[in-house]
């Protein structure tokens, strides 16, 4: 073989490792913009699952209950509940049995609604169309703002305080907040900045103050609400589409796209408001389903007027039930 041909060779051998080298670093660089998944780990619902009621006739009732959030501990739910007015409630677990509810000690005379205990359980996040100061208060606000009260003691709470610029716009409404560990809130907006339709935004909390809320591109181009941001800012559950539930994982500063969750909740009824236990084990979400729980005898007696009387009273009428499902989303620690 000639000098030159032997150059050549050289050249050939040269530029074929290169061009594998860089091909390999090509892929390694794009598997680490993102480390997320992106579809939805199968074992997120379980396919056999199936959704519960939740505290079926004391907490899920004939009238329209959503927005779950529970203590640290599990052992005390907030949600609202209301025909006309939206009113914040409690249920404590005693002795195993969740108990008669009992209004929020700051709700009751406006409507709120929408309740988000922080993770540590010091902090309860809610949306009102209460006045924002004394000299209103027999005016309650066209729009509906984002507020919170702090926990004092056992049961008792501050008063509640309406949360601070950037979030509350007197030209939108405000929805649906939810609060990671870090302090990181998020919320839903209707034609906020400009924005067309229903979207989720996002602002983290800087020392003392917090970021101007960001939009969230959660499912592309679709409408989002509702979203829930996990503790530990790992992943956001949010409603999207036709008003199903879907996941979006953490993807570097931002999110990847979206995933439809599986029939097991989403089947066709109307979803909002859902949140996750604290220990990552439940799923919770509010449906007006009545597929699988109840359904007229084909076969029985036609109903008469008191038959009547009693499918419209019970929990299956039609209107919002808080549902719950397991789920595998175990919250990391730290």
């Amino acid at each position: 073989m000639t000098h030159t041909m032997m150059q050549l060779v050289h050249w050939l051998l040269r530029e074929a490792i290169l061009g594998v080298s860089i091909t390999w670093c090509t892929i390694f660089s794009s598997l680490g913009q993102s480390t997320q998944p992106s579809v939805v780990p199968q074992n997120v619902i379980d396919t056999s699952a199936q959704p519960l009621v939740f505290a079926p006739g004391v907490v899920s009732t004939a009238f329209e209950e959503a927005a779950a959030t529970f203590s640290p501990d599990g052992n005390t739910v907030y949600f609202y509940q209301g025909t006309i007015y939206n009113t914040v409630c409690y249920s404590k677990k005693i002795d195993g049995k969740w108990a008669k509810p009992e209004v929020a000690p700051f709700s009751g005379q406006y409507s709120d609604w929408d309740p988000f205990l922080s993770p540590d359980g010091k902090r309860l996040f809610f949306v009102s169309s209460r006045p924002q100061d004394d000299k209103s208060l027999i005016k309650p606000k066209k729009k509906t703002h984002l507020w919170y009260a702090d926990h004092l003691q056992g049961d008792t709470w501050s008063a509640p305080h309406l949360l601070d610029a950037p979030f509350n716009l007197d030209s939108v409404n405000n929805f649906a907040p939810s609060v990671s560990r870090s302090g990181t809130i998020c919320f839903c907006s209707r034609g906020r900045d400009g924005h067309a339709g229903m979207g989720s935004y996002y602002a983290k909390r800087l020392g003392d103050h917090y970021d101007t809320p960001k939009l969230m591109a959660l499912n592309g181009n679709e409408e989002t609400q509702d979203p829930f941001i996990a503790p530990d800012e790992r992943y956001i559950i949010f409603v999207s589409g036709d008003n199903e539930l879907y996941i979006s994982y953490r993807q570097g500063d931002g999110w990847a796209t979206g995933q439809k969750l599986g029939p097991q909740v989403n089947n066709g009824d109307s979803i909002w408001d859902p949140t996750v236990s604290p220990d990552g084990k439940m799923l919770y979400y509010t449906s007006a389903r009545v597929k699988g729980f109840y359904k007229r005898d084909p076969k029985g007696p036609a109903l008469n007027y008191d038959g009547l009387e009693k499918e419209m009273g019970s929990i299956f009428n039609g209107r919002g039930n808080i549902l719950m499902i397991p789920v595998n989303l175990k919250n990391n620690a730290n």
